[in-house]
């Protein structure tokens, strides 16, 4: 059987790239001032945890990115489903190693302090 190609025109591909752009330029300025608002903020107990939180959601975000630039260059459905496949799986991955750090940073409540 034959896997029918995807027909999306060269300008929807180009519109959608675009939009990804401009919305990874707006994560980035809100990363940003995250990150400078909590560099304001003194050492609490929380606040390593919340820098680490930040950092990883920045982290998705970025993959997230990409692999929407990746989907809008899928050129049939079998394409489609390996990129979300691959997507989905890393994510689990990520996600897992994120929670191994958070937990790592909770059971060592004096890691990098004097």
């Amino acid at each position: 059987m034959i896997e029918p190609k995807l027909e999306v025109p060269a300008e929807l591909r180009d519109l959608a790239e675009k939009t990804i752009d401009q919305a990874e330029k707006a994560f980035g300025m809100f990363f940003d001032a995250a990150t400078k608002s909590m560099s304001s903020v003194p050492g609490g107990p929380g606040t390593d945890v919340s820098k680490q939180a930040l950092a990883f959601t920045e982290q998705n975000m970025k993959s997230a990115f990409e692999h929407a630039r990746k989907l809008v260059h899928a050129t049939d459905l079998q394409e489609a489903m390996r990129i979300q496949s691959d997507f989905l799986r890393s994510q689990f991955t990520s996600a897992g190693d994120h929670m191994r750090q958070m937990t790592g940073s909770f059971m060592q409540p004096g890691k990098g302090k004097s």
